[in-house]
């Protein structure tokens, strides 16, 4: 009779499928836990339906971005759906759809905050800081880091939508784009905002970085699909004659 030794098994592993979701609490709660006196202060007053003290405040935009996310991604599978529905497979479709919901609602938020006008706007006129490097000297690590975020999900985002944006100099001219469009907004607007060379450097930059982050997405966007039609006879070469 012979005689069969048990293995015992090993500790048993996560299933993969609970990674990404678990990484994703996990960058939520890195990014909350920093900001959670901020949008303590505001929650009260955007809950209570006010817009004076919400919306017009740097608190409670960022309270009800991180509250709008589960709307945003409903949207996301809502769209994915219907793109689904028409014939697109699965993984285009949802990567389409979560790119375009994630361009909107990482950059309207930065936008708004942007135009917001201070406390001198319509009768202070619109000023200009055109030199170079000059305002980011004085700008602040916080001020350095916002800048940067203005279009970082549209420089993540856009590459990975359009194959004809899957390069990073075009992703770098595109935000320098939107954000020369945002400030002359200022100066025209008369918003008491300074419109800044550094900050349209800022901009892009951050935008040019994100498109970076997302490259494993988009690489392959724009390479040119191999042809899979076989030559015609006569363009085939002629085998040699023994």
């Amino acid at each position: 009779m012979v005689k069969r030794t048990v293995v015992p098994a090993g500790p048993s592993r996560p299933p993969r499928a609970l990674l990404v979701p678990v990484l994703v609490l996990a960058g939520l709660a890195g990014v909350l836990f920093p900001l959670r006196r901020m949008l303590l202060m505001a929650a009260p007053v955007c809950f209570a339906g006010r817009w004076h003290g919400c919306g017009d405040t740097f608190n409670g935009v960022v309270l009800m971005t991180l509250l709008l996310v589960p709307v945003g991604l409903l949207v996301a599978a809502g769209l994915a759906s219907r793109r689904r529905a028409a014939g697109v497979d699965r993984v285009s479709a949802w990567r389409r759809s979560l790119a375009e919901v994630g361009m909107v609602h990482g950059t309207v938020p930065f936008v708004w905050l942007i135009l917001m006008p201070g406390a001198g706007a319509g009768v202070v006129p619109g000023r200009t800081s055109l030199v170079p490097l000059r305002d980011l000297l004085v700008m602040g690590p916080l001020g350095i880091v916002g800048n940067l975020l203005v279009f970082a999900a549209l420089g993540f985002f856009a590459p990975v939508r359009w194959t004809a944006l899957a390069s990073v100099p075009r992703v770098l001219a595109l935000g320098a784009g939107c954000s020369v469009l945002v400030e002359t907004a200022q100066y025209v607007l008369k918003l008491d905002r300074v419109s800044s060379v550094d900050d349209v450097l800022l901009n892009a930059s951050g935008a040019a970085l994100a498109a970076l982050a997302s490259h494993r997405w988009w690489r392959h966007a724009h390479e040119a699909p191999l042809d899979p039609t076989p030559a015609p006879p006569s363009a085939r070469p002629t085998p040699a004659q023994p």
